[in-house]
């Protein structure tokens, strides 16, 4: 159970840490900020819990894993299931701390650094947009993952944290950047509304093309030098 309670602990602090930022800090240090929050909680997780669990804390990474063959179903099952929990209980903490402000917090107004897409969410991009992003900004990070951790690179943590940085960077103005069907789960579930009607997408995109990278790894020298 070690590996799946690692798996709890990294997403709990990745939605912690990251949508934190965004509600708490978003106006004083701005979607660079945000960007690099997100980044280094998933940099610091991969150095923690790297050794226990390989430090998916991301669906859309443990399915890409499995889709390339170097996981079994059941392991991928229980990485996810945890991987939701570890969300949710970030999400929970974050709703707690925001909930202490004298002046009071409303998540369903304020929201707690959910994704979406259309009027009213950031630079108001359409569901087409929105989609196309979430596929491709998470199949390149899924391919990312599993190359350097591959080829066994120390510095494998710092090139995944800094690739979430720079997806952060495009698309924090589109959707919000998930790329990770956790992520956007917990808040989500909290939020409720149009968080949760949009939910779907952060799922389906980021999903199958954590499949599709998985996939293609099958064929790749470097995913499979070993």
């Amino acid at each position: 159970m070690k590996k799946y309670f690692a798996e709890l602990f990294g997403t709990f602090v990745l939605v912690l840490m990251g949508c934190g930022t965004v509600v708490f800090s978003g106006a004083a240090v701005g979607n660079l900020g945000i960007a690099f929050a997100f980044g280094l909680a998933v940099m610091a997780m991969v150095y923690t819990i790297g050794s226990v669990s390989g430090a998916h804390i991301n669906p859309a990474v443990t399915l890409g894993v499995y889709s390339s063959g170097k996981m079994s179903g059941e392991d991928a099952f229980g990485y996810i299931i945890f991987q939701l929990l570890g969300a949710l209980a970030g999400t929970y903490v974050l709703l707690l701390i925001a909930g202490g402000r004298l002046s009071g917090y409303e998540a369903g107004f304020e929201g707690l650094g959910q994704n979406g897409w259309g009027t009213g969410y950031a630079d108001e991009y359409n569901m087409v947009s929105a989609l196309i992003f979430e596929f491709i900004a998470t199949f390149v990070f899924v391919k990312v993952v599993l190359h350097t951790t591959a080829l066994e690179l120390k510095i494998a943590g710092v090139v995944i944290g800094l690739t979430l940085v720079l997806l952060h960077i495009v698309g924090l103005q589109i959707t919000g950047v998930s790329v990770n069907p956790a992520r956007s789960f917990g808040p989500a579930i909290f939020v409720g509304g149009e968080a949760m009607k949009q939910l779907w997408l952060f799922i389906v995109a980021p999903s199958a093309a954590g499949i599709l990278a998985g996939l293609t790894c099958r064929f790749c020298p470097t995913c499979n030098k070993k």
